[in-house]
Formats: C-alpha cells, sequence, structure tokens
C-alpha cells in the first residue's frame, strides 16, 4: 500500500483524477501518485493550477475548468473513467460565487446551502463525486512524508513552557470547533491573534505587530476535520511570513497538518532559528 491513508479496498489499477488547486501541493501529490505507479488524470483550474503542472499531462489525459464549473467537473470525472478523486491545492470557496458564473450544478449547490464556507461548499461537492461512484480520497494519500510528526522537527526543543503550549493547542482547536479558523498566535498565555476569512499568513503579520519574543503559532484542525478536503498546510511562504513577523516557533498537529516541500521547509526554518515542533 502506498500511503497509510488510502482507503483498503484501494484498487491502484484505476484512475485517480487529481483536481488540482494552486501552489505545490498539487505537484507533489502528482509525483507521488506517479512514483506508485498508479494512472494519473488532472483536472485543473483556470488561474489557479501551475502551468507546469498542467503541461506534465497530455492533452487527452486533462482538463481546464472554472472553479465555479461543477457540472463539467463531474461529466470530465466520468468521461476519464475515474475510480478515485483527490483535491489538492487551494481554491478559495468564495471564488465560487465572486467573479465568476456558476454552472447550473454549481448554483443548485450553492442556493441549498444554509452556510458558505470551506466545509460546506467542498463537503456538497464531494457529495456530488460520490454520488457519481467515484471515491474521494483522503487528501494526504500519497504524502505521508510530508506530514507533520511528532517532537522537535527542527532539532531544538520547543523552549516554550508546557502551560503556554497547552494554551494556544485548547485556543486553536476552540476556534477550529467555532468553525472560524485553525490557528492562532499565543504569547505567555495571551492570545495575539486568531486564524479567520483572511488566512494565516494574514493573521501573522497582525500578530507581529505586538511583542514577539516567546510567541507561539500553532496550527490545528477541527475534531471531525473531513481529510477529504481543506487539510491544513504549513509551508515555505507561512515560514517566510512567520520570520518577517518575529515569530520564533510554531507548533503544528502531528500527523495531519502538511509541511509542503518539508525538507526545505525544516531547512529554512533552522536557518532563520525558527522552531518546528508537532504535538
Amino acid at each position: 500500500m502506498p500511503s497509510t491513508f488510502l482507503p483498503g479496498n484501494f484498487d491502484a489499477k484505476r484512475p485517480i483524477v487529481l483536481i488540482a488547486g494552486r501552489g505545490a501541493y498539487p505537484s507533489l501529490t502528482a509525483a507521488a501518485i506517479r512514483r506508485a505507479g498508479v494512472p494519473l488524470r488532472l483536472i485543473a483550474m483556470d488561474d489557479e493550477t501551475s502551468a507546469e503542472l498542467v503541461a506534465s499531462f497530455p492533452d487527452a489525459e486533462r482538463i481546464t475548468l472554472n472553479v465555479g464549473q461543477v457540472g463539467k467537473m463531474l461529466t470530465a470525472l466520468k468521461d476519464f473513467g475515474a475510480g478515485y478523486a483527490l483535491m489538492a491545492g487551494q481554491v478559495k470557496p468564495k471564488r465560487l460565487f465572486h467573479g465568476l458564473t456558476p454552472d447550473l450544478k454549481a448554483a443548485s449547490l450553492l442556493f441549498s446551502l444554509k452556510r458558505r464556507n470551506a466545509e460546506t461548499i467542498f463537503g456538497a461537492i464531494a457529495a456530488e463525486i460520490e454520488k457519481i461512484g467515484v471515491t474521494l480520497l483522503d487528501a494526504r494519500a500519497f504524502i505521508d512524508d510530508q506530514l507533520a510528526t511528532p517532537g522537535p522537527m527542527t532539532g531544538q526543543k520547543l523552549g516554550i513552557d508546557r502551560e503556554y503550549l497547552d494554551h494556544g493547542i485548547h485556543i486553536a482547536r476552540e476556534i477550529a470547533r467555532l468553525d472560524i479558523g485553525q490557528g492562532c498566535v499565543v504569547r505567555k498565555g495571551t492570545v495575539l491573534a486568531v486564524e479567520a476569512f483572511e488566512g494565516t499568513d494574514d493573521m501573522l503579520r497582525r500578530a507581529g505587530h505586538f511583542k514577539t519574543d516567546e510567541t507561539l503559532f500553532v496550527k490545528t484542525v477541527k475534531a471531525q476535520q473531513d481529510f477529504r478536503f481543506d487539510v491544513p498546510v504549513f509551508g515555505l511562504r507561512t515560514l517566510e511570513t512567520m520570520h518577517t513577523a518575529g515569530l520564533g516557533a510554531a507548533a503544528l498537529e502531528a500527523g495531519k497538518v502538511i509541511v509542503l516541500e518539508k525538507p526545505a521547509v525544516i531547512q529554512q526554518a533552522k536557518d532563520w532559528g525558527i522552531t518546528l515542533h508537532g504535538f
């Protein structure tokens, strides 16, 4: 089994269709699936998916859609003979109904939702994918080696009292439980910032306006996280934002937060004196 996050009845002969958003995450996932020898197809998102990833697929094995074309996406999954689909890379939920004209399927899904956020929108899309007999895979599949691991990831101890770490984890989990965000920045028992609609990087910049010695960025997941989509990611861009903001430590939930391009992130964190710790 090429990944611990695949279903027990996974059939490596059936094609996986990668539904790819922005960033390095889809490219890393595509490379891992190819190494595993599983047939792979691509549904790219216009103005989201990297041109390099798109170009790595033959014309017959890829299609590019607007984010709002949910009906066309479902048709593409059928045309590709998909056994599985995997969502990787950021696609902001607001793009489904801001600046684009959703197709009839997307419009009907949006109309049926009382709440419009990442969980409800992508949850509705996931249900439609499953309805046509395609299994939507855990988004951590094939990239087990890119996940946060328990304890010091950069070699040095966290250097923050356990009491303050526990406080940060508690706040982050409460924020996630309330569906506000998946992270926070704390300092010696005080909450400096919590993640909301603006995203992780803007939260980190806000936290950097305060006294930043012994600050801790905590990233977690919801208690009932649907790992088929909206998996939290920590990468070089977030690390650079921490460095610029003067934040010196991050605690990431082990096995659940993806550390994209992990070797490069760990090395850069060491170079900048930023401690990465898995809890």
